[in-house]
């Protein structure tokens, strides 16, 4: 039987209902594109969404469309950054809509339980989505915290030593790529002394890919510019820019603090840089090196 609400309450429904039917969409498309455990867990999840939309039904009457563009937006996320990436950033926009049940528990107390409940499933289900590549994240952070910190570095110490874009951009890229030679074999030497579970090629390989990314990316400005100081201060934009993406993606995925671990890992790579960049100084002034 359809229950009975006020005008007022029935419009913040109404976008509960958009919202669950929204994410029942989102999550029947990605069990589509997925096997196995992985394809249960989400179609299980996009049934409770769907029962969530059915419940919010009973007390506003009426059918609503999803929000296209929502749906495509995770869609597109799950494709760039992952599976668990994209369901559990949309988990946090449902877990902010749960708090703000506040506002109509008194007219639907019932319903308060039912949300608790069913959120609390929701985020156990998740949890046991298992995707390769976040088995291989710390190869991943491995590789790319050790690009940013080294390769800022380098390119900030050759900068006033070697004034010419191009020569810096060649040594670092042959720098980076050399470094990310050798990571690679470290993380396969040390994978394979240990007994983890993990691949030690798959690890090696997921290191030297964080690595060699963050090569191209801050080495390239130094083949776009013949202004090596404007191509220092863009490098360190792009370090920064890095480190906040893949921060975030880290905190998503883990659950983890998103502010703490940006500004460590930002301080650590900028003040590399600086350091770096008076070395080069110092180099340049008592050696009276200049090229």
């Amino acid at each position: 039987m359809d229950k009975v609400v006020d005008e007022g309450i029935r419009k913040i429904l109404l976008d509960y209902q958009k919202n669950e039917i929204s994410e029942y969409q989102v999550y029947k498309n990605l069990s589509k594109s997925s096997k196995g455990e992985n394809k249960e867990i989400l179609d299980k999840i996009s049934q409770d969404e769907l029962m969530h939309y059915k419940k919010w039904k009973k007390y506003t009457n009426m059918e609503v469309k999803p929000d296209g563009l929502k749906v495509l937006k995770y869609l597109l996320y799950s494709k760039f950054f992952g599976l668990t990436f994209a369901v559990k950033l949309m988990e946090r926009g449902e877990a902010a809509a749960q708090k703000a049940y506040r506002t109509i528990e008194e007219a639907i107390p019932e319903g308060r339980d039912v949300i608790a409940d069913e959120g609390a499933h929701e985020k156990e289900l998740i949890g046991i989505i298992n995707e390769e590549r976040l088995n291989y994240m710390g190869s991943m952070v491995l590789g790319l915290n050790d690009a940013l910190v080294e390769l800022t570095g380098t390119l900030s110490g050759l900068i006033l030593a070697i004034q010419n874009s191009l020569i810096i951009g060649v040594v670092g890229l042959i720098t980076g790529i050399a470094a990310s030679l050798s990571m690679m074999s470290s993380e396969y030497l040390s994978q394979k002394s240990e007994e983890g579970g993990k691949s030690p090629l798959k690890a090696s390989v997921y290191t030297g890919i964080a690595y060699i990314f963050a090569v191209a990316v801050l080495d390239a400005p130094f083949f776009l510019s013949s202004n090596a100081l404007l191509d220092i201060s863009m490098t360190v934009l792009c370090a920064v820019i890095i480190t906040f993406i893949f921060t975030y993606f880290i905190s998503v995925t883990k659950d983890l603090s998103f502010r703490k671990r940006f500004a460590e890992m930002a301080s650590i790579s900028l003040g590399v840089a600086a350091v770096s960049f008076l070395i080069g100084f110092a180099i340049r002034i008592f050696l009276n090196v200049s090229i």
